[in-house]
């Protein structure tokens, strides 16, 4: 039974995988980040293209 609460306790006070979330979501935002940044960025450069196309 000691075993058994020792192991709950060191369970409890474990950090190594509530890191490794934090880690993942941080790197799911960057993702979602870049995605849009870059979505945005093709949407005006075509744009920029097609008044370019349509002056020549």
């Amino acid at each position: 039974m000691k075993n058994l609460l020792a192991r709950a306790a060191l369970f409890m006070h474990d950090e190594d995988g509530v890191t490794a979330i934090e880690y993942g979501l941080l790197a799911g935002l960057i993702a979602l980040l870049i995605i849009g940044g870059v979505t945005t960025l093709g949407t005006n450069l075509s744009a920029i293209f097609n008044n370019l196309a349509d002056s020549i």
